[in-house]
């Protein structure tokens, strides 16, 4: 009688386990290097990825985290070492490699679904055509795209031209997928829905996946392996953090776990303090500011006049959102897409607004900020009534919005002429450099917007902002684009000015953490349409909040299930 078999089986992934003594590798990189001209890139870089691994590797603003996901691909050659696929050396990019990069790269003469067909007609030709419709359509739907199936890139917003690029990645069905930050300009759901789909894939089919991000959690949520990519020049890999929480993970339930908590306090510190060691050189940099004020402060123009100041308003109602709602016209009818917006903040109060896409929290910052009519209802600021656009509103969306000829310099300073022509040239040229070095670009002061990165580009936004000196700070995701490393350290240049100034702020983001760690007050929106003010959070945590202090305070984790459960109430709803 033959000897039985048994098949040994992984107990939390539930998959066959290599052979004793053998491992499968899918992709191994040997020694590599890569250098553009006399910049240094990458260097001395080893990593084997087994058959069906997921790794996560967290990639630093400008630490050549593209150029390595392009070497996997075979996008790019290196200068020394080697990219191994099944031990032998990638020579160019194939169809067992799906990859897809943070800037999605779309043909615009084309629509959603001829985009998407693209690969599938490439990998699949052979198939029917019925088959590969229906390939094409599944993944269109599977990033919510199924109403713009019909648009072309050009209707679309960058969120969405991102799923498209995402779902043509995944439709061609790759052995390997590349990811190069594909989720970071979605909102909170789609990128769970996605993160989720991915994991299936990966699940299901036994693939292997190589993930750059900026996210921690999300690393947690997906990966078997967390590894930093430390800055360039000459950018290493750091210590690897392994994730062995048991699949499939609940974004609730390991919320209250000690090995979450655990991982995700070790890979922070780590980054924290790569962080704290690369702006050590740059922090003495950082000049003072002068102590001078806007011209639309009340002080500068009450004394301008020669008039006793207004009476200033209650500080509790500083900024009142009363009964504030914003109607569409569409080809059904119109709209309510916000319907009775109430709100009051106090002056100095930090207030973040988190909600689904789609709810309108962009809308009502928007309509704040004077970019938007208000359909019904009434905003005050100050006492004024909101009814234009002003230079008493810093603003800083997502996309970085800046003059494409004018160096960063300039761009601040269009924003500093405007609101400090009173004071002297010198003190205006110290509020510029004091922005832009503290934003780290005191090397790029001098570069073109149209020579800076994304990420440099949003830097330069922030810092305009910043250095407008406003009533009232507006904060339109405006960390999403960025990297760990960049994100934290702005939030904490956000948390200094806010300290130092008690600036009023708004901030919509969809990041939970980024909403505890600045707000006096979360403010929860329910789905549109018809969306307003479901829940308000109390954030009781002292001033100066750190990252490590939050992970530390024992009310952060309820604090942070509380936002958690809201959403996900409303993802059912």
């Amino acid at each position: 009688m033959p000897a039985r078999q048994f098949k040994v089986v992984n107990r939390v992934t539930a998959e066959p386990m290599p052979t004793p003594g053998a491992e499968a590798l899918s992709l191994e990189l040997q020694g590599l290097s890569k250098s553009y001209g006399a910049t240094p890139v990458l260097k001395d870089i080893n990593l084997k990825i087994k058959e069906g691994e997921f790794v996560a590797i967290v990639g630093f603003s400008g630490s050549g985290k593209t150029t390595l996901i392009s070497l996997m691909a075979g996008l790019l050659q290196a200068d020394d070492g080697a990219v191994l696929r099944h031990g032998k050396p990638i020579d160019g990019p194939g169809p067992d490699r799906g990859v897809v990069f943070q800037s999605y790269s779309l043909m615009p003469w084309m629509t959603v679904r001829q985009n998407v067909a693209l690969a599938v007609d490439q990998v699949f030709k052979d198939a029917p055509k019925a088959e590969r419709t229906a390939r094409v359509e599944k993944y269109v739907e599977m990033v919510n795209l199924t109403p713009a199936m019909d648009k072309r890139p050009a209707e679309l917003s960058g969120g969405m031209r991102q799923r498209v690029s995402v779902a043509r990645a995944l439709s061609a069905s790759p052995d390997i997928l590349l990811l190069d930050e594909p989720l970071s300009a979605l909102d909170a759901l789609t990128r769970s829905k996605l993160q989720d789909e991915i994991i299936r894939i990966w699940s299901q089919e036994k693939k292997t996946v190589v993930l750059i991000t900026n996210d921690v959690d999300e690393g947690i949520i997906m990966a078997d392996r967390i590894i930093p990519l430390k800055p360039g020049p000459n950018a290493t890999l750091g210590p690897e953090f392994p994730v062995t929480l048991p699949r499939p993970r609940d974004r609730q339930a390991i919320n209250h776990s000690p090995e979450f908590k655990q991982i995700r306090r070790d890979v922070t510190q780590y980054l924290m303090q790569v962080g704290a060691e690369r702006n050590a050189a740059t922090e003495a940099k950082v000049v003072s500011l002068p102590t001078v004020l806007p011209n639309t402060s009340r002080e500068h123009q009450a004394a301008r006049s020669r008039k006793p100041r207004d009476e200033a308003p209650s500080a509790e109602r500083y900024v009142e959102f009363s009964q504030v709602s914003k109607i569409y016209p569409t080809r059904q009818g119109p709209v309510k897409v916000v319907d009775g917006f109430d709100l009051k903040i106090r002056k100095g109060e930090f207030v973040s607004i988190i909600g689904h896409s789609g709810c309108g929290k962009s809308t009502v910052l928007s309509m704040m900020a004077g970019l938007n009519d208000i359909s019904e209802g009434v905003i005050v600021l100050d006492g004024r009534e909101v009814n234009t656009a002003g230079p008493d509103r810093g603003i800083v969306f997502q996309a970085p919005s800046l003059v494409p000829w004018l160096s960063a310099w300039d761009n601040v300073a269009l924003g500093v002429e405007k609101v400090f022509p009173h004071v002297t040239p010198g003190e205006r040229n110290d509020i510029i450099e004091h922005y832009l070095n503290r934003v780290g670009l005191a090397e790029a002061r001098d570069k073109k917007a149209s020579e800076l990165s994304n990420g440099m580009k949003q830097r330069v936004g922030i810092a305009r902002a910043f250095a407008l000196s406003p009533k009232l700070l507006l904060l339109d995701e405006p960390f999403g684009m960025l990297d760990s490393l960049t994100r934290w350290d702005l939030q904490e240049v956000l948390m200094e000015v806010w300290t130092r100034t008690e600036v009023t702020a708004m901030l919509v983001t969809h990041d939970v953490d980024e909403a505890i760690l600045l707000a006096d007050r979360v403010v929860m929106m329910t789905n549109g349409p018809n969306a307003k003010v479901g829940k308000i959070l109390e954030i009781d945590l002292p001033r100066p909040r750190t990252r490590k202090m939050l992970l530390e305070h024992p009310d952060y984790y309820g604090l942070r299930e509380q936002l958690l459960t809201f959403l996900a109430e409303c993802d059912h709803g």
